[in-house]
C-alpha cells in the first residue's frame, strides 16, 4: 500500500496525501484546495471527495472532515 497520493478534482490537481500515523495529511497544490491544507483524513479517497465537494461547493471544509 503506498504512503503517497496525488489527488487530481476535474483533471485539476488539487494537492497530495501522505500517510502518518493518524490517516492521511492532505498537501494542497492549488490556492482554491488551501481550506484543506494540514487536514487529516481516514483515506485517500475521503480526501478526493472532500476535495471534490469544495470545488463543487456542495460542502464547506471544515464541516465535511471526519
Amino acid at each position: 500500500m503506498s504512503d503517497t497520493y496525488i489527488i487530481e478534482v476535474s483533471s485539476e490537481p488539487a494537492g497530495i496525501v501522505v500517510r502518518d500515523k493518524a490517516g492521511f495529511r492532505f498537501f494542497a497544490a492549488s490556492h482554491r484546495f488551501n481550506p484543506l491544507e494540514g487536514r487529516l483524513f481516514r483515506s485517500a479517497r475521503e480526501a478526493e471527495r472532500v476535495a471534490r465537494e469544495l470545488l463543487s461547493g456542495k460542502a464547506k471544509a471544515e464541516t465535511a472532515i471526519a
